[in-house]
């Protein structure tokens, strides 16, 4: 008998997607991206236990952020080389002990040693939980795939400080990292049941300049985006992002020349990919900036109490849940093009509005605009994820997966640092009379000038862009959708 192939299998055989896949590679990625911020609240108990400086704890956030971003390109690799499923078990289990070391630690050096174990875990969950999922999905069921592993991303920023406070106000900053070890006891047992066995390939070559330039580009990025926002009155910021570009620049000169990358980038061949990497990545800078103005704002501007202004951001929660059920029936009715723009435009919007907000505002006013902050968010997110794969031949699947998880990790990174140096460029100014939230309006009402330029991204996108996903072809009965124009010269008799 011929042994099986790790290779994706064709669209057309692929079998159809498994829903609690998809919820489990979701948990694990809450788990992940809610760890990832969920310490800044417990950061006063942990110093105190310590007897450390509070700015000492930074430490353990910036590794476990900078473990996941360079462990990210590497997990492409031992998902093809040893099997996506060993791979995705293996990635919950070390989190999940990590988590355990991270609650027993007793000092600063063995609660950063754990934390960077901890994201070490956490670089192979994300991009080979999402490959496990694509590998399932044919195309026209990719939107609902999408919408569950879409979810983590948009909950957990904003959850993040009302979990931390809670756990840490009434048990103690150990239960922050005590609470992932049922949750990945139970991931990883549903692991074994749901995530289909797939063999590795045994001689598939890593390719090690590659991975060598690509984890020390990322990694000089993101540490240089860290210091940018803790630390920019020091020139190393600006010296670790140039030498990550240098890096990332000889990482793709090199790629695009060696028989046997680490990427196949001719990913960026399709256009709705490329969307991801430009308008998408403006996109998700902005809006990582949102759960970092918005209670600073509140609390340093306004002078609300923690508590309360870690409420009222909750309606962005809200309205991420509550536009979820319409997302898909949205983008489907109208395509991708149409809905990027709307959401892009609509957030832009909602950030100028956010920057006229004053503490005499009716709260019940600023509770609906967050609402529908959240709800333009969930909608952008939810485009980007799914129009990304929709030309991506199954072949190259690992790679688009991979280099897109990247990519949303430096997003991420790229729009707290830049909402961070606003706020500091900004602090001092005056336009005539005291105004304490006055750094965080122009904050925001840069993000929202900022957030054009992915809506400009998204009007040059073709009208059809990912059709194959957002209306895919008619089930067996039905009548087929009608034939598109057809473009250029027609067809010689």
């Amino acid at each position: 008998m011929a042994a099986r192939s790790n290779l994706p299998r064709p669209e057309g055989t692929r079998t159809a997607w498994n829903p609690r896949l998809a919820l489990l590679v979701a948990a694990t990625f809450f788990m992940e991206f809610l760890d990832g911020t969920v310490l800044t609240t417990a950061i006063p108990s942990i110093s105190a236990d310590f007897a450390i400086a509070a700015a000492d704890v930074n430490i353990t956030m910036t590794a476990y952020l900078l473990t996941v971003a360079i462990g990210i390109p590497l997990s492409g690799w031992l998902a093809e080389r040893f099997g996506a499923r060993r791979i995705f078990c293996l990635a919950i289990s070390v989190f999940t002990l990590a988590s355990l070391a991270c609650a027993l630690s007793q000092d600063l050096t063995s609660l950063t040693l754990s934390r960077i174990a901890q994201g070490a875990g956490g670089a192979m969950m994300v991009p080979v939980g999402t490959l496990v999922v694509l590998r399932g999905t044919p195309k026209s069921e990719l939107l609902r795939a999408t919408a569950f592993l879409v979810w983590p991303g948009l909950l957990a920023p904003v959850l993040a400080p009302l979990v931390g406070g809670a756990l840490t106000t009434y048990l103690s900053w150990h239960w922050i990292f005590l609470v992932n070890l049922p949750l990945g006891a139970a991931a990883f047992l549903a692991s074994l049941r749901l995530v289909p066995v797939a063999p590795g390939d045994p001689g598939r070559r890593l390719d090690w300049p590659g991975m060598a330039l690509t984890t020390v580009g990322v990694g000089a990025l993101v540490a240089g985006l860290e210091l940018a926002s803790s630390h920019p009155e020091l020139p190393w910021a600006g010296i670790s992002a140039a030498a990550g570009a240098a890096a990332l620049t000889g990482a793709v000169l090199w790629m695009r020349r060696t028989p046997h990358p680490l990427f196949n980038l001719q990913v960026f061949r399709a256009r709705t990919f490329r969307a991801m990497a430009t308008g998408g990545f403006v996109y998700r800078v902005t809006i990582s900036s949102v759960p970092f103005l918005l209670p600073l704002m509140f609390q340093t501007g306004f002078g609300w109490t923690p508590l309360h202004a870690g409420a009222l951001v909750a309606a962005v929660f809200i309205g991420n849940i509550g536009i979820k059920p319409a997302t898909t029936p949205l983008i489907r009715k109208f395509g991708f093009k149409a809905m990027l723009v709307f959401a892009s435009l609509a957030s832009a919007l909602t950030f100028a509005a956010c920057a006229l907000l004053t503490p005499e505002t009716p709260e019940a006013l600023m509770f609906a605009l967050l609402v529908c902050s959240g709800a333009f968010r969930s909608i952008g997110f939810s485009s980007y994820a799914s129009v990304q794969y929709a030309d991506i031949p199954p072949a190259q699947l690992t790679s688009a997966n991979t280099v897109s998880a990247t990519l949303v990790q430096l997003a991420t990174g790229s729009g707290i640092a830049a909402a961070a140096l606003l706020i500091r460029t900004f602090d001092g100014v005056s336009l005539g009379h005291p105004d304490a939230a006055g750094p965080f309006r122009a904050a925001f009402l840069a993000m929202a000038v900022l957030m054009l330029a992915s809506t400009a991204d998204s009007l040059l996108l073709p009208r059809h862009a990912g059709a194959a996903v957002s209306r895919p072809g008619p089930k067996p009965g039905e009548a087929p959708l009608p034939p598109r124009p057809a473009q250029g010269r027609a067809p010689r008799p």
